[in-house]
C-alpha cells in the first residue's frame, strides 16, 4: 500500500542555522533517504521551496478562480516536503515516519487512495442495490 508522509515544520528556523548546521542536517536527510531507498520502500519524495514562493488557486463555487501569492493558510508550520512510500501496512509507514530526521516538526502519514479498489467498491454497491 502507498503512504504519503508529508513533512511540516517552522521554516523560519532555517534562517537561524549556520551553513555548517545546514550541511550536517542534509547529511541526516541523505542517510534517511538512502535507507528508505535501500529498503525498497521509496517511490518518490522532494523538498519544497519556502512558502514565500507559493501561489494558491482558490476555486469558487461559481467555478471562478482566485489566484493569490503565498500558501493556502497562515500557520506556524509549513509543508516542507514529502516522501511517497510503498509499505505493507500503516505500522511500517509509521516506523519510517518516526525515523525522519526533523526535530520540532510533524509528519502526517496518510494512505494514498487506491482508485481501482474504490471503483470496485462502488460497482459492488451498485450491483447490490439492483438486487
Amino acid at each position: 500500500m502507498k503512504y504519503l508522509l508529508t513533512l511540516y515544520g517552522d521554516e523560519s528556523r532555517f534562517a537561524e542555522l549556520t551553513p555548517e548546521q545546514i550541511q550536517e542536517s542534509m547529511k541526516d536527510w541523505d542517510a534517511y533517504t538512502t535507507e528508505v531507498k535501500e529498503a525498497g520502500a521509496f517511490l518518490g519524495g522532494e523538498g519544497l521551496e519556502p512558502t514565500a514562493t507559493a501561489t494558491t488557486v482558490q476555486i469558487q463555487a461559481s467555478g471562478d478562480h482566485i489566484v493569490t501569492d503565498g500558501p493556502f493558510a497562515e500557520t506556524k508550520e509549513q509543508l516542507g516536503g514529502f516522501y511517497l512510500l510503498e509499505c505493507k501496512d500503516l505500522d511500517e509507514a509509521l516506523a519510517w515516519a518516526k525515523k525522519i530526521p526533523m526535530t520540532g516538526g510533524k509528519v502526517e502519514v496518510r494512505p494514498v487512495m487506491d482508485y481501482e479498489a474504490a471503483a470496485s467498491a462502488v460497482h459492488t454497491q451498485e450491483a447490490g442495490a439492483r438486487r
